[in-house]
Parts: structure tokens; C-alpha cells; sequence
């Protein structure tokens, strides 16, 4: 009967790189792994629009042009309506929704979740800085209206009212969710994140600053950083041996609800 010589040894004890990415059992394992890929395929629609937007692609722009004059003139005939739609903009701009993530991640350290108010500072810093990085380097400008109802500056590609309000609707949905219970509870904060994020995009679109693409745009890149964040925090809690979570349904931590200080 044949001993397994030294190679084999090393081998069982320092497994392959494919093997340790998915094994349920390591701490960058299976989960990380789907979460990871989770994150890169949200992202892969975003660079195709990205691509799409950069090249010109003609029917892309037709059907930005379409929603921009349908919704410019139903805005001309509805001046009530406008003035509307500028206080929503207004109060979910993207400054008035990062002090909002700054007051949770106070919040959160002074409840001791340190590791938390991490993730959300994290979240926010990393996409308020990739927003406007891709903004330079898309180059897209707005549309230009004959008879504006509103105005902005600088490039349209991605939204940052859309990429900011998805970030912001994401964190605070994954931070709260433990509180929310089950139930409809649960519902009503999803549908709250979702509205939010939604509604602070079409209004860029409604006012006529931004194109329909540039919105989604937004809101792809906003999910795709928030996933890949997701994906790096609930990395860490599999390496500190915290039960594995679902987000979606749980919070990225759980436990922050009865044990503060374990965050």
C-alpha cells in the first residue's frame, strides 16, 4: 500500500485556489464567491450601457430623446407639477442624503458597531467617488431643451442624484433591516428604499437634466457597489466565525438589533 508522498501532502493541506473559492467552509469561500460574482454581474450591465453611451449607439439615443420631450412637455403644461418634482430633487440631492448617512454612521458608533458604520462609510465614499470620475471620463452632456424647466452643471454620465439615492437606499435598507422584524414591516422598508431610489431618478429625468440612460446608469453603478461592499463585509464576518447571512432578508448584520458592540 502506497504512502502519499510529500507533493500530495501539500496538496491536501494548501487545496487549489478554485477549490478554496468554493468551499463552503473557508472564509473566502462558497459565499463570497456568489456574492463577488453577484456584484460583477450587476456591474456588466453597467459597462455595456457605458459602452453604448460612449459609441453613440443611435437607438439608445432615440429613446432617450422620446422619454426626455415626453416628459418636457407634459412638465411646460404642468407648471405645479415642476415645483413638485424640484422638492423632491432638492431634498434627495446627493448632499442632503450623505448627511443622512452620516448621522447612521454616528449612530452606529456610538452604539459600538464600529465594523458597521464602516461598511456604510465605505459604501458612500466609494461610490461618491467613482460617480464622478466616470462623469469625466463619459464626457456626455445634457440635453439641451429650447424652453428649460430646470438646469444643471457639468456631464450627465452616470446620474448622481440616481447613483447616490441608490447607495443611500441600500445601505439603509441593509442597516435596518434587523429592526424592521418580518413580516410587512420588512416590506414597507424595501418598498421605502426602492421609491426613493426610483422616484429621486425620474425626477432628474422629469426636469429634463439628465437623460433616461443616465438614471439607469445610475442606478446600475449605485447596486453594483453596494453588492460589491456587501460582498467584502460579509467576507469579514465568515473570517470573525459570525453566522453566514442573507442580506436581502436579514441585514448585513443581523446581530447589530441585541448585541451592538458585535458589529
Amino acid at each position: 500500500m502506497s504512502t502519499p508522498g510529500p507533493r500530495t501532502l501539500a496538496h491536501a493541506h494548501h487545496p487549489s485556489w478554485r477549490r478554496r473559492r468554493l468551499d463552503p467552509d473557508h472564509s473566502l469561500g462558497l459565499r463570497l464567491t456568489l456574492a463577488a460574482t453577484a456584484a460583477f454581474l450587476v456591474l456588466v450591465p453597467f459597462a455595456l450601457l457605458a459602452l453604448l453611451v460612449l459609441g453613440g449607439w443611435a437607438p439608445l439615443h432615440r429613446l432617450d430623446a422620446t422619454v426626455t420631450d415626453a416628459l418636457h412637455g407634459y412638465a411646460l403644461d404642468h407648471p405645479a407639477w415642476v415645483t413638485l418634482v424640484r422638492i423632491w430633487t432638492e431634498v434627495f440631492a446627493p448632499m442632503p442624503l450623505r448627511a443622512l448617512a452620516l448621522l447612521v454612521v454616528i449612530w452606529l458608533l456610538r452604539r459600538g458597531a464600529r465594523r458597521l458604520a464602516l461598511w456604510v462609510t465605505t459604501t458612500m465614499v466609494v461610490g461618491g467617488l467613482i460617480g464622478p470620475l466616470l462623469k469625466l471620463l463619459v464626457g456626455r452632456d445634457r440635453p439641451d431643451l429650447l424652453d428649460p424647466v430646470a438646469r444643471a452643471a457639468g456631464y450627465a454620465f452616470p446620474s448622481g442624484h440616481a447613483l447616490n439615492a441608490a447607495l443611500t437606499a441600500g445601505v439603509l435598507l441593509l442597516v435596518f433591516l434587523p429592526y424592521a422584524g418580518r413580516g410587512r414591516w420588512r416590506v414597507a422598508l424595501w418598498i421605502a428604499a426602492v421609491l426613493v431610489a426610483v422616484l429621486t431618478g425620474l425626477s432628474r429625468v422629469a426636469l429634463g437634466v439628465h437623460w433616461a440612460s443616465d438614471v439607469l446608469g445610475g442606478w446600475l453603478l449605485g447596486a453594483a457597489v453596494v453588492a460589491a461592499t456587501t460582498a467584502a463585509f460579509t467576507s469579514w464576518r465568515a473570517h470573525t466565525g459570525l453566522r453566514p447571512v442573507q442580506p436581502a432578508r436579514e441585514g448585513v448584520a443581523p446581530e447589530v438589533e441585541r448585541h451592538p458592540g458585535a458589529a
